[in-house]
């Protein structure tokens, strides 16, 4: 189902398949967290796609047990030694951010997420801001931020879009994981399948698409 590619220094992967373009976060050792330059890349690549007539759906995937931890926390932290705190880096990596997802929810092609394990913070915001979702059972979906201390402000506009105010408020306020079965009866994701048997399930729904 994949062609052969080689993943680029940044953490991502792109792999075309007759009118199905896969998109795989590859940092599974960093819980597939976004930096600042896997959030550039992140854009040029959906750019890129945007203007491929030949793709018609676009899968995101992810490496290993994590979907996507959010953003990578050790990152940010060391930027708090910076002249201005760390305000100018913080800054930039929100814009970064906001651009990657209104990208994904903008693409003409629609985008199934493909969520292997914990989508948590601007993991979840990125199953958020896919057209569709399949999830593995096992998959876990969550807005941790209140547990150190802050409010996942951005994760909670596609997340209110997607399901009721009051489930969204709930994992805003709490943080508690939710599980696949919990996001499927709120509608924030479309399918759950067996752990391992998720990306066939989204690439079968993608070829659905495109047939």
């Amino acid at each position: 189902i994949k062609s052969p590619t080689v993943p680029n220094e940044q953490g991502l992967r792109r792999a075309d398949n007759d009118g199905v373009t896969v998109v795989t976060l590859c940092r599974p050792a960093s819980r597939n967290s976004l930096t600042h330059a896997i959030l550039a890349e992140f854009s040029d690549l959906l750019a890129a796609i945007r203007a491929d007539d030949a793709i018609r759906v676009v899968i995101l995937a992810a490496e290993g047990p994590v979907f996507c931890a959010g953003h990578d926390l050790r990152e940010m932290t060391a930027h708090r030694s910076d002249p201005d705190g760390g305000r100018g880096f913080f800054t930039a990596l929100w814009k970064h951010s906001n651009a990657t997802m209104q990208a994904i929810a903008s693409l003409p092609q629609p985008v199934i997420a493909c969520v292997q394990g914990a989508a948590a913070a601007a993991g979840c915001q990125l199953v958020a801001s896919c057209d569709l979702a399949v999830a593995a059972e096992t998959a876990r979906f969550s807005t941790p931020g209140v547990g150190i201390g802050l409010f996942c402000a951005t994760p909670m506009v596609p997340l209110v879009r997607n399901v009721g105010p009051k489930h969204a408020l709930e994992m805003l306020l709490t943080g508690d994981a939710m599980t696949a079965a919990d996001a499927l009866r709120i509608g924030l994701v479309n399918r759950v399948v067996p752990a391992g048997e998720e990306f066939a399930e989204a690439m079968r729904l993608a070829r659905r698409m495109t047939t």
